[in-house]
């Protein structure tokens, strides 16, 4: 009781079986891979070397045997016909080999071309993300940018400087250089804040 119902409860993922019916069935996988296996024994060079071994053992068998005992003498038909048995079966083994590697080259074909779509649309969005940095930045100060316009402001405020300062050495010596620089200088400039009682007679 406890392993049927163990069965039925591991069983409950899997399909129901259906029941048996008349005709025979049969697992397309497996004797899609037994054709495969022996397509591929038939086209190698090891299938061919042996055929050709068997065949000319037939022959001269056949050929230098007692006639008492010779199964298939001379013009060997029992040989053409499993020659002829044997290309009847291998044909359509080989068909079924190619038919399932079609399928698989089918779906390859499918899969590489759903993965050169994801690549394409992975390196279109990547260029349109490299394009909207692009004009981002482009919109940005740069820091050479800033430097320069810096070192120019800087230049510009030394001028106004050396400028100021021969302005106001030009200044001086005209100045120094007027008649009536010694009596500005001689000339007491008056106070206003002074009290003018406590100021000498004149």
């Amino acid at each position: 009781m406890a392993s049927a119902g163990r069965r039925s409860r591991s069983a409950i993922d899997q399909p129901i079986e259906t029941t048996r019916g008349i005709r025979p069935s049969y697992d397309p996988e497996r004797f899609g891979r037994i054709s495969e296996r022996v397509a591929r024994f038939i086209g190698s060079w090891a299938f061919i070397a042996w055929m050709t071994v068997v065949i000319l053992m037939w022959v001269a068998f056949n050929v230098f045997a007692p006639g008492g005992i010779q199964p298939d003498a001379y013009p060997f038909i029992f040989l053409t016909l499993l020659l002829s048995v044997q290309a009847s079966y291998a044909a359509p083994l080989i068909l079924l080999a190619q038919n399932r590697q079609t399928d698989r080259d089918r779906v390859q074909y499918q899969e590489d071309r759903q993965r050169n779509e994801r690549m394409l649309a992975n390196s279109d969005y990547l260029a349109r993300e490299v394009a909207s940095l692009r004009t981002s930045l482009g919109e940005l100060a740069t820091r050479d940018y800033v430097r320069s316009e810096l070192r120019e402001s800087l230049d510009a405020i030394m001028a106004r400087l050396d400028q100021l300062k021969v302005d106001r050495r030009d200044l001086d010596s005209d100045v120094v250089g007027s008649p009536n620089s010694d009596e500005v200088r001689r000339t007491p400039t008056p106070d206003p804040d002074a009290d003018p009682d406590n100021s000498p007679p004149g």
